[in-house]
């Protein structure tokens, strides 16, 4: 009975699973304790509760994104050999990437914010490195009438009408200077409200 192939099979399969448990066990537990000290600190640091769900948040998203770069380095892993044994095996697996690519990854093209250091690929084919000194702002450029490339804000000002209501022209000129300093000062205070 204890020579049973099947029963040797079995317990392998129960070991496998252990290990396995136990590995994503210790998993759980480091993720769990990098959100507690990532929350306890953003909460004792004196940061709004708000921003430390963006931040938990942001944290969250990095980890998605760097799993969602492991089947694709695979797939540019197996696409290179493939390039290398036949055209045909080559366009099958470059397929793969593409649609590891359209899939976990977050588009930009809108804009939004980096909260955690982040790899980027570059125009010249090399990495940059986004956010590593903090959460850093990603704009879509547009092209500006003139032909310049750059960041565009959407929106716009206000108009604000002055109307002076005078009885004459020389006790408009008499006051001139000061309604100019009023209207200096509701600018400047504007602007501070910004």
């Amino acid at each position: 009975m204890t020579d049973d192939p099947s029963l040797h099979e079995t317990s392998r399969t129960l070991d496998d699973l252990t290990v396995r448990t136990q590995a994503l066990t210790t998993s759980a537990g480091g993720f769990a304790r990098a959100m507690t000290q990532a929350f306890s600190s953003s909460v004792s640091g004196g940061k709004q509760f708000d921003d430390v769900l963006k931040t938990l948040a942001l944290r969250v998203s990095s980890l998605a994104v760097t799993a969602a770069f492991k089947p694709l380095t695979a797939s540019l892993t197996s696409g290179i050999s493939s390039l290398f044994s036949g055209l045909a095996g080559s366009i099958g697996s470059f397929g793969g990437v593409q649609a590891h690519a359209l899939g976990g990854i977050k588009p930009f093209a809108a804009g939004g914010v980096i909260g955690a250091p982040s790899y980027f690929p570059m125009m010249d084919g090399g990495v940059g490195l986004a956010g590593e000194a903090g959460p850093e702002a990603i704009m879509p450029l547009s092209r500006g009438p003139d032909g310049r490339l750059g960041v565009s804000g959407k929106g716009g000002g206000n108009s604000i009408t002055v109307q002076i209501a005078t009885p004459d022209l020389d006790s408009f000129r008499r006051s001139e200077s000061y309604i100019a300093g009023q209207i200096a000062r509701a600018v400047a205070r504007g602007q501070r409200s910004l």
